[in-house]
């Protein structure tokens, strides 16, 4: 039993080895670093949901049809990766099942109701550990186990699918799951989960999300009792925000008296700021686990700095707009902020610490572009405000189709730091590789000019071409702050003043009475210019009349009763 050992059972020692797997072991089994998180093989990458109708990119990403569909319509762009993304590179994806009903249907676990997904040659059930391959034809792929196509198609040189007998060469061959590959199926490297957005549902997920994630198929009997404690719920909220009382049945609640006004819910959900995250402070995980913090019982939002939020694509949609001052004359530039927030506040934030003044332009080029930004005149230096390089911003639909447009300079992918360029004419092939931040509004005149200055050998302007000062005119980000400001503001007068009662437009229904504090309507006087002041005098006039009537109605005695009869057989109890 024990290891080199007759016992009969396994020591202590022996257990807290570093070739072993218990509690003891502690951080030597395995390498320390931030938690993985794997996506399973039949999950698509959008919504983090099992696919129905899978679909997958020349990669071998896959997505679920509806879900990626959805995405591109407003997107263009893979959601994993960020590169660019079209419906018709999309390929069907057809895998084989093995039954009508999988092995989670079977054991009442809620499973599609299709079958597991299996290799179609060697009928082999596919999991989370199978290298898993598809063949392209064209629009569609069949999907087979690796180890299949190798031992029958690659090893026998047959390259023929073993399910349409179509012929296939080596490049068709794409991966979807490669375990020993684990990295490209992990969730924390998806760009949309990296910049802070949700899994994509599809209508009938988000149906499902509303209507509660417990999942009722799965419990059997036990999921009646769980729909029941559901509408009790419901019910009692429902009571409870009417103001009636939960622990009385309905037939039981007493009829509220008119001078009672509704009780508001007690229970009101909390709003959540601006600024909140879209991941929590981390310190109810950090509680549980260590003594040594105060407890928290509660998952509270991490809050964003205004600079995190500001920089998010499409949330700042008012455009800057700076002036380049140079030896040559002046340059007026639209400044993109809506799709390259970061470029943008970069720009900004080194033009107002004074960055750009005195720098040159090292390179230009007649009939393609001038670039400058570099402190150093080398063109191998330069810094972002940040300190360090900053990635690209290639969401939205900026391309390079004209003259004077303005883009970060850069060494590579995600390698931006203080140089820019502008166009002297359209450039398509410098789109998605250099983020587009502005374009030259003014000063066309100039840019002819700094076209015109005769160059090197290396593209030096043998004149030198430098930048006097940056001058930004119009900070967006500034402006939605004072906007926001502005908004926030306007929204606490009127909460103010629904605090303390409304206003009195407020309190005065569309009948001109006025509503009291305890919510019932005063009655006018029947005077004034009041819808009901015709009704009211016709009733006063109504009522002197019924008065005079009375007075003059003679009253009436009552008619003397019957005598009964006396006679006849009379009472038979003497007989």
């Amino acid at each position: 039993m024990g290891k080199g050992t007759d016992k009969l059972y396994i020591t202590h020692s022996e257990w807290s080895s570093a070739d072993a797997y218990s509690a003891s072991t502690g951080s030597r089994t395995g390498p320390s670093g931030a938690s993985f998180k794997r996506l399973p093989f039949n999950f698509c990458a959008a919504s983090l949901q099992p696919f129905k109708n899978p679909v997958c990119t020349p990669d071998g990403t896959i997505f679920d049809v509806e879900v990626i569909s959805k995405w591109l319509e407003n997107h263009k762009t893979n959601p994993v990766n960020g590169e660019p993304l079209a419906a018709r590179d999309l390929i069907k994806l057809n895998f084989a099942r093995n039954a009508d009903v999988d092995r989670k249907g079977a054991r009442g676990l809620g499973g599609d109701g299709k079958g597991d997904l299996i290799d179609p040659v060697s009928f082999k059930v596919f999991n989370d550990n199978t290298h898993i391959v598809a063949i392209r034809h064209g629009a569609y792929a069949n999907v087979f186990a690796w180890e299949t196509v190798e031992r029958m198609n690659i090893k026998p040189k047959m390259w023929r699918d073993l399910v349409d007998d179509v012929e296939f060469g080596r490049s068709d061959i794409i991966t979807l799951q490669d375990p020993q590959n684990a990295a490209s199926r992990d969730l924390s490297q998806f760009k949309h989960l990296k910049d802070g957005g949700e899994a994509l549902l599809t209508e009938e997920q988000e149906e499902e999300r509303k209507g509660g994630n417990v999942n009722i198929n799965a419990l059997g009997r036990v999921g009646n009792k769980v729909l029941r404690a559901k509408e009790a719920v419901e019910k009692a909220r429902r009571e409870r925000e009417a103001g009636g009382d939960i622990n009385r049945s309905s037939k039981a609640v007493t009829k509220s008296t008119a001078g009672n006004a509704a009780r508001p819910s007690m229970i009101q959900d909390k709003k959540l700021a601006y600024n909140a995250a879209a991941y929590t402070t981390g310190k109810a995980a950090a509680s549980f686990t260590s003594t040594g913090l105060t407890p928290e019982t509660s998952g509270e939002r991490a809050t964003l700095t205004d600079e995190e939020y500001m920089l998010k694509p499409k949330r700042v949609k008012i455009k800057g707009y700076a002036r380049i001052e140079t030896n040559l004359g002046d340059l007026n530039i639209e400044l993109q902020t809506e799709y390259a927030p970061r470029a943008v506040w970069n720009f900004t934030r080194l033009a107002q610490k004074g960055y750009y003044k005195g720098v040159a332009f090292h390179r230009n080029i007649k009939n393609f572009m001038i670039q400058g930004g570099d402190p150093s005149g080398t063109g191998r230096g330069g810094t972002s405000i940040w300190g360090k390089n900053f990635q690209d911003e290639f969401e939205g639909p900026l391309t390079h189709d004209t003259r004077g447009i303005v883009s970060m300079a850069n060494k590579g992918k995600n390698t931006n730091s203080s140089q820019f360029f502008i166009t002297y004419r359209p450039v398509k092939h410098l789109d998605r590789k250099h983020t587009i931040f502005g374009k030259i509004v003014g000063g066309t005149d100039v840019l002819s000019k700094m076209e015109a200055v005769p160059t090197d050998g290396s593209d030096r302007p043998l004149n030198k071409i430098f930048i006097k000062d940056i001058i930004v005119y119009l900070d967006p980000f500034d402006e939605f702050l004072n906007q926001k400001a502005e908004r926030d503001k306007v929204a606490e007068v009127k909460a103010e003043i629904q605090r303390a009662g409304g206003t009195e437009d407020d309190r005065t229904t569309w009948t001109g009475k006025r509503v009291r504090q305890d919510g019932m309507v005063e009655r006018g006087a029947g005077h004034g210019g009041s819808v009901g002041k015709y009704l009211q005098a016709s009733m006063r006039q109504q009522n002197t009349e019924d008065e005079i009537i009375e007075e003059d109605v003679d009253t009436w005695e009552e008619p003397v009763k019957k005598k009964t009869k006396v006679g006849g057989f009379g009472n038979f109890d003497n007989w």
